[in-house]
């Protein structure tokens, strides 16, 4: 059985933009985050580990079934399946990240596909982070959406280096990617979920500029947020 600190551990190291985030969350919202987020991460991997788009997708239906209540004696699956079963995550909310992960195993085909690709993950994710904070809200999930634009955006060079790309197939170009995500970032954050908003002041660090590694800027700049309010 993981811990509350080993999920901490783990998610520090796995997502360690969305880790400092939960900082500004209300403690007893914390550990919740965690494995939402370690769940997400383990949905990212899927991907990431698997020589080929079969294998990615065998992998996500294995959490697929997770979520539908199969028992896995795993770090993450057995916490996770706990959480289920005392109702702090809904089903349908778990399967529709993995719905949307799917389009990992495949060329994203247009702007559209795309917009539906980082919506039903990062502004989903988002989205279900609100809602464990008490804010079931459409401007959180447009906050996590331009987060998840950026991140793209962020991790294209390295993805292009194993011949592979999330960007959208139709030679939609990174000005329009990078538009998008600024009017998206124009959503003022609800109050009560500012906790799941914060990934957007990333966004706005990122956005139409060179990869660089975090610092010490971004987590003053993330703790600026925090206080005023106000991505």
């Amino acid at each position: 059985m993981t811990s509350s600190s080993e999920l901490l551990i783990h998610i520090r190291r796995a997502d360690p933009d969305r880790f400092f985030t939960t900082l500004f969350a209300p403690a007893d919202k914390r550990e919740a985050l965690w494995l939402l987020y370690a769940f997400n991460h383990e949905l990212a991997r899927a991907r990431e580990v698997a020589s080929e788009p079969t294998l990615a997708l065998i992998r996500l239906t294995w959490w697929r079934e997770v979520v539908e209540g199969a028992w896995r004696s795993h770090e993450i699956a057995t916490p996770l399946a706990r959480a289920l079963n005392e109702g702090v995550f809904k089903r349908a909310d778990l399967l529709a990240l993995i719905d949307a992960r799917e389009a990992e195993a495949a060329e994203i085909e247009d702007f559209a596909r795309f917009m539906a690709y980082v919506r039903g993950s990062a502004g989903k994710l988002a989205r279900i982070a609100g809602n464990l904070l008490g804010v079931d809200s459409d401007a959180v999930e447009d906050l996590g959406t331009a987060y998840g634009i950026s991140g793209v955006l962020r991790a294209s060079p390295f993805l292009a280096r194993q011949g592979r790309s999330l960007l959208p197939a139709d030679g939609t170009v990174e000005e329009q990617l990078i538009a998008t995500a600024q009017a998206l970032l124009k959503t003022p954050p609800p109050r009560g979920a500012m906790a799941a908003c914060l990934t957007a002041v990333y966004a706005r660090r990122d956005l139409g500029r060179p990869y660089r590694p975090r610092g010490l800027g971004d987590k003053l700049a993330v703790m600026n947020a925090a206080i005023r309010g106000r991505i």
